[in-house]
């Protein structure tokens, strides 16, 4: 009995040793095996970040109206009603005005009535932090991006099923970036409720010939450039923008090395694309560098960004015929270069001069003869 004994007393206490040196390898083996996971979600955060880095509060003076660095910066309130996006209805996406992070899915709008864009919903979960605010005397849940920290508005519990959320959001936090623009500006990955909805995307191809090519022209300010090209037949959208520079983001206050521009979206069987060029030669003067009438500087430049070889091909041809018979009395400036980044501008801008006809231009169309061929 006392051998038995002795032998179930080492048993037990080897077992307990045992025990102790599993209870202390486990968690590192498992810490081990976790931390290729950890390293990745790491990265894939900390790329996150540098993506949507919010610029200091000296360079967001540049980069936004007085109205858009109240908000943001200082957590103000625009006027109800009288906001960009209020009464917004064109399909995309609603992103940080100082970071360019995604927020807000105009699947999820909805009118409130109370003068505010606002949502249902956040385009993705966490992407919009939620924190108490007492400010003004009431008890409220801020919302504010999560990496650019960026003041947006406030959410409510007395929103529509199935969420019932409310996010009452600021116009001047926002930028708007059309569907059509998603993919190109970097959030093709927020198509796919689109294309469950069933929404068109694209190009705005022909509906009689399934057929579109683009271009972008720069000619000085895009507001006349725009209302011209506009009217042109077998033209099917115009969009003014900047492009040809190296920021990205790029908005009226900050668009330095950028062109203004019109990205024209045309249909090739109803306007050839030398055509084009005939109405883009008459509509500005492409001898002055840097200038169109009273407006100065490189924005101002005249340039073709080419989408296509035989579009490169066919502009410098047609420039070098121009330098040869043009009626101009001065050699062409005019740039052609291939296409990038295109950075859509502020909806003030688009179809300004039909929003306001008697606004400024420095556009007009010269008669033909002046091409000299």
């Amino acid at each position: 009995m006392r051998t038995v004994r002795r032998y179930g007393v080492l048993i037990a206490a080897g077992m307990a040793v045992l025990a102790a040196i599993l209870v202390t390898v486990a968690p590192a083996q498992l810490k081990d095996a976790d931390a290729p996971k950890q390293e990745s979600d790491a990265k894939e955060q900390s790329m996150t970040q540098t993506r949507y880095k919010k610029p200091s509060p000296d360079d967001l003076k540049n980069i936004l109206t007085a109205e858009q660095f109240e908000v943001v910066h200082n957590a103000g309130t625009e006027p109800p009603f009288r906001n960009a996006f209020w009464n917004h209805h064109e399909p995309g996406l609603y992103v940080d005005v100082a970071s360019g992070e995604p927020l807000f899915s105009s699947l999820d709008k909805f009118d409130s009535g109370t003068g505010w864009p606002s949502f249902t919903r956040t385009v993705e979960p966490g992407n919009v932090a939620e924190k108490p605010d007492t400010s003004h005397g009431m008890v409220r849940t801020e919302a504010r991006s999560r990496h650019g920290d960026s003041h947006l508005g406030h959410v409510f519990d007395d929103g529509p099923g199935p969420t019932r959320k409310r996010f009452c959001i600021n116009s001047a936090s926002l930028r708007f970036v059309p569907l059509g623009r998603m993919e190109a500006e970097g959030y093709g990955e927020y198509l796919a409720p689109f294309v469950a909805a069933g929404l068109v995307q694209g190009r705005n191809p022909s509906a009689e010939t399934g057929k579109s090519e683009e271009v972008y022209l720069a000619g000085g300010c895009f507001w006349g450039m725009q209302e011209i090209l506009r009217k042109i037949p077998g033209v099917l959208q115009t969009e003014a923008g900047y492009t040809g520079g190296s920021v990205p983001s790029a908005t009226y206050r900050n668009h330095a090395g950028h062109a203004e521009a019109v990205r024209v979206v045309f249909d090739p069987d109803k306007l050839a694309f030398e055509t084009l060029l005939r109405w883009f030669f008459r509509m500005h003067d492409p001898t002055t560098l840097n200038r169109q009438g009273n407006d100065v500087g490189e924005s101002y430049r005249s340039a073709i960004f080419y989408h296509t070889e035989n579009q490169k091909k066919t502009a410098e041809d047609f420039k070098l015929r121009l330098g040869k018979h043009g009626k101009w009395g001065a050699p062409i400036v005019t740039q052609v270069v291939k296409a990038g980044p295109f950075w859509r501008a502020e909806e003030e801008h688009q179809d300004y001069l039909v929003k306001s006809p008697d606004g400024y231009t420095c556009h007009f169309l010269r008669p033909e003869p002046i091409l000299g061929f």
